[in-house]
């Protein structure tokens, strides 16, 4: 019985389960429902629209008219419209065969205003954000406006600024955006650490960073202002200083800023691993070129065995051996130091790898960031251009070269991979303009000039077209003079700079010679590079020398030369330097030699030549020696040389003697004749003065000499001459100040004739504002 019940059981699962199989198979195989007129869209309304027409809301929509209803696509609409940023709300509604869609449109930007800024001007903090008028206001700009503006008061130094956007309504959907800004208190650096550092002393380190400690004087520098992208920078001056110096090993461990409770400082703490110090051991070439031996550029190398280990040496050698190779004709070729370190030895070996390299061109060059400045200002310092082969040396000295037309804060150049072919790369530069436009007052004293008053405009960069505009107008005691220059660096827009001068100078030299000149003309001049550090260059000067005020009881030799002179003459002049700075020079060398005819015309006829150089050697750290020398040699043709074109000596090139009180002088009256030629030197060592170096300070030991020939044809009975060398020995001063530089030298003479006219004390200041 049980049995039977089982079965009956069994087969009822069988018939449940036969059921369901022809239900699932019916569905499956059953053919798709046709829609129907209430699951097709029939009409899509666009509602709430004022200034954006309907067509446009249904461009950024996935589904239309016609289409099913599919919540999916209904979804995706919805977020398209929103991504738009045309809209604050945006509501999708089915109504029937109907698809409502209304929107609340963003208002306009009507105007945008900034309150409470003093120390950023408006004109950078618009440049800074977004939001611009007639663009679309919504909330996650201005957030993203609003940590702009508070980055930017950061990057000042002003960590506990604070901006708060206030939005007025208009009619017409439209608003004025108002940023409030509280700038708060500037955020300086209380303090300084270093940890780690066993071999050089805090206030070594402290020197090689850009940050500084919060100090009264720094009130015309914004160093001692916390910046966390010069936080990055100083890490890179440390391991720049270490590697120098030998210490191979060197890394900075960390770099924490701490800010103080009140938000008003920071704590900068640098963790340093100096590591030992390494001196060159094996240096070698190794060319894997064909037909081209490692030897032949062994002389480029500038790194020297035994010497300590320096990273600029090897960069300068790869470099050269970059730079020498192109030369000789390989276009394309990689230079790779091996570097081998022996830790037990402390040397380092270094191998320099020339290998050939991908054969890469440059595609094109690609500028941004100018905006008054032209293009081709910019693209004609590039040492390349579209075709030619690229070359990693001429791309740095291009940025060096852009750099030093001084019209940009930034100038970022980088290459990268072209799209069209794998052989080509696209050359990418990036510059920051700044103002290169001068308005400039000044005021100084010198020993020579006496007080002086300077006022001067200057337009460096004309138009944005690179060209040069100045005049100054100078007032003093003893000199008068106004200039009008004019320069044109790149004419016919090729490496030819030409330029015109104008000028007029009143000169009173009652003390030295008991007279007063008055010059008045002009010049036209060009000049080239036949290579970067060799420049020649030509001028054409017109001029009119008027000699006035001579004294009655002036020397014969001065009182027959009163009157007016024409002088018409040409020159030229050749440079050849090598220094790392024009500026301020620490090393490298330069080396001046010129020539001068006056008889095109006019009444005077001469010949001058002169020659000069000096060359510069870093001792260490901020020690440097400089040897200079100058000669100059003038020749009347037919006539006496008048005394305002002879060369003078003592003052500023023969400290410890007055200006020209060495060389011919008349007995009776006293006055300097001048001479017809010359021969100066100097050797003068700068060092520090263990102060801060911002505040550009140094001291310096010198020893000047020279001579000074005789002027033509002059009684030996009535002139006292001597062609003797004067030597004298001194310290002095130097001060870079915030109002000017300012020198002080204090020299003895050494060597030196009964009439020679002595100084001690030498003060020369001067300013710009």
């Amino acid at each position: 019985m049980g049995a039977l019940v089982r079965g009956e059981r069994v087969i009822g699962y069988i018939r449940t389960l036969a059921l369901c199989l022809c239900i699932v198979m019916a569905a499956l195989w059953a053919p798709p429902a046709t829609a129907q007129d209430g699951e097709t869209v029939k009409e899509v309304v666009i509602e709430g629209n004022k200034r954006i027409e309907p067509e446009t809301v249904r461009t950024y929509m996935l589904i239309q008219e016609g289409d099913r209803f599919d919540p999916e696509r209904v979804d995706r609409s919805l977020k398209s419209l929103f991504a738009t940023g045309l809209f604050a709300d945006v509501t999708l509604r089915r109504d029937g065969n109907r698809l409502l869609v209304k929107v609340v449109e963003n208002p306009i930007i009507n105007r945008i205003a900034f309150e409470g800024n003093k120390r950023i001007k408006e004109d950078a903090l618009s440049q800074e954000i977004q939001l611009k008028p007639r663009v679309v206001y919504t909330r996650t700009k201005v957030q993203s406006d609003v940590q702009r503006i508070i980055d930017l008061y950061r990057r000042r130094g002003r960590f506990a600024a604070t901006v708060e956007p206030k939005v007025i309504e208009r009619e017409q959907n439209r608003v004025d955006l108002v940023f409030e800004i509280n700038e708060g208190p500037s955020t300086y650096v209380r303090r300084v650490n270093f940890v780690g550092n066993k071999r050089y002393s805090e206030a070594t380190l402290a020197e090689v960073i850009a940050t500084r400690e919060e100090r009264w004087y720094r009130f015309f520098s914004s160093a001692d202002t916390y910046d966390p992208d010069r936080l990055t920078f100083d890490r890179e001056l440390l391991r720049r200083f270490y590697l120098k110096h030998g210490y191979a090993d060197f890394r900075v461990a960390s770099a924490v800023a701490e800010l103080t409770p009140d938000k008003e400082g920071f704590y900068i703490t640098f963790s340093i691993e100096e590591g030992e110090r390494y001196r060159f051991g094996n240096i070698s070439v190794e060319a894997a070129l064909p037909d081209f031996k490692g030897q032949d550029l062994s002389k480029e190398i500038t790194a020297e065995k035994d010497a300590w280990y320096n990273a600029d040496e090897v960069e300068k050698s790869v470099q050269n051996l970059t730079e020498r190779a192109g030369q000789l004709g390989y276009a394309f070729v990689d230079v790779r130091p091996r570097v081998n370190r022996d830790r037990q030895k402390h040397t380092v070996d270094i191998v320099f790898d020339i290998q050939e390299g991908p054969r890469v061109y440059v595609e094109r060059i690609d500028i941004t960031g100018n905006v008054r400045t032209l293009d081709k200002v910019i693209r004609r310092e590039f040492r390349l251009v579209e075709g030619d082969a690229f070359n990693a040396a001429k791309l740095r000295r291009s940025r060096q070269r852009v750099e030093d037309l001084d019209f940009f804060d930034k100038a970022e150049i980088s290459n990268v991979p072209s799209e069209t072919a794998p052989d080509r790369t696209v050359v990418k530069i990036h510059v920051e303009e700044k103002s290169t436009g001068e308005l400039s007052f000044g005021v100084g004293w010198s020993t020579t000039g006496g007080a002086m008053f300077e006022i001067g405009l200057r337009e460096r960069n004309l138009l944005g077209r690179g060209q040069d505009l100045k005049t100054a107008l100078s007032v003093g005691q003893r000199r008068n003079q106004l200039d009008f220059s004019f320069t044109e660096p790149y004419l016919f827009d090729r490496e030819l700079a030409a330029g015109v001068d104008a000028f007029a100078i009143e000169r009173n030299l009652q003390k030295e010679s008991s007279y007063s000149v008055k010059t008045v003309g002009g010049a036209v001049r060009a000049g080239f590079s036949y290579v970067e550090p060799l420049r020649h260059s030509f001028n054409y000067t017109l001029k009119t020398d008027t000699v006035s005020n001579v004294k009655d009881g002036a020397s014969t030799y001065i009182r027959e030369q009163a009157g007016k002179a024409t002088v018409s003459s040409v020159g030229h002049a050749l440079i050849y330097d090598r220094r790392d700075s024009r500026v301020n020079p620490s090393e490298g060398h330069v080396v001046r030699l010129g020539n001068e005819y006056a008889g095109l015309g006019g009444t005077e006829e001469f010949v001058r030549s002169s020659i000069g150089g000096a060359y510069y050697y870093p001792v260490a750290d901020q020690w440097v020696l400089k040897v200079s020398a100058d000669g100059g040699h003038i020749v009347g043709l037919g006539k006496k040389v008048r005394i305002n074109e002879r060369y003078f000596l003592g003052g500023d090139n023969l400290r410890g003697f007055a200006a020209a009180g060495v060389g011919a002088r008349d007995k009776e009256s006293r006055d300097s004749l001048g001479g017809n030629w010359l021969a100066s030197g100097s050797v003068e060592m700068s060092f520090p003065l263990g102060l801060p170096r911002e505040l550009g300070m140094s001291g310096k030991l010198f020893s000047d000499f020279g001579t000074l020939g005789n002027p033509d044809k002059i009684d030996s009975t009535k002139v006292e001459t001597s062609q003797k060398v004067r030597v004298s020995l001194g310290t002095g001063i130097t001060w870079k100040s915030p109002m000017g530089p300012l020198s002080i030298d204090l020299a003895l003479p050494l060597a030196s004739e009964a009439f020679d006219q002595k100084e001690f004390f030498r003060f020369n200041f001067g300013t710009r504002f």
